[in-house]
């Protein structure tokens, strides 16, 4: 049992945010605790999808330098050290694909060592393809967290005006006061 919940501790942290998050803002009348709760359960959503995105064993889908490392040549080449920007992102993407082009020719020449290079042990003995992340997931999230701050920063910002207008932030007192005006009581 205690296993079980060791694998599932991730799930567990999201359904108490969710919980905690969603309680917030049924339970409260107060419109900045209601944002905060909203908050919690953004937040509970983004734990969500960012665990499930997690790929164990897997690795960043970043390909290796090839053909030396970055920046090789800079300091002895005139036109890298000293020209402008443009003509030294020409010379970056002429060394990437010099090692692309090695790479292709290693691998046709010997194929067996360069998927040994690059693979993952999937077991005892035997040589896999290589595992990687899904990096989707994490990019959406990173989206979905600059829209709930910029979601927040506008309803904070309501929320000012309401306790301009109504001089409470109080849900019922907010609602009396609507009733009281279409009623015609407010000026009396």
């Amino acid at each position: 049992m205690i296993e079980l919940l060791a694998e599932r501790f991730n799930f567990i942290i999201v359904i108490i945010l969710m919980m905690t998050g969603l309680y917030a803002v049924i339970a409260t009348g107060n419109l900045v605790k209601r944002l905060v709760g909203l908050s919690l359960f953004q937040t509970s959503v983004f734990l969500l999808y960012i665990t499930m995105g997690k790929v164990f064993g897997g690795q960043p889908p970043i390909l290796p330098e090839y053909g030396g490392g970055h920046g090789e040549g800079y300091g002895d080449e005139g036109a890298h050290g000293t020209g402008d920007a443009a003509h030294a992102a020409a010379g970056d993407a002429a060394h990437a694909a010099e090692g692309v082009l090695q790479q292709a020719a290693d691998a046709l020449t010997d194929p067996v060592a360069s998927t040994q290079a690059h693979a993952v042990l999937d077991g005892a003995d035997g040589v896999g393809q290589a595992i990687y992340s899904n990096p989707l997931p994490h990019v959406l999230i990173l989206t979905a967290i600059v829209v709930g701050v910029a979601t927040l920063s506008v309803g904070l910002a309501l929320v000012v005006r309401i306790r301009e207008s109504y001089g409470t932030i109080e849900d019922e007192a907010i609602n009396s006061a609507d009733y009281a005006v279409d009623r015609g009581e407010a000026g009396r």
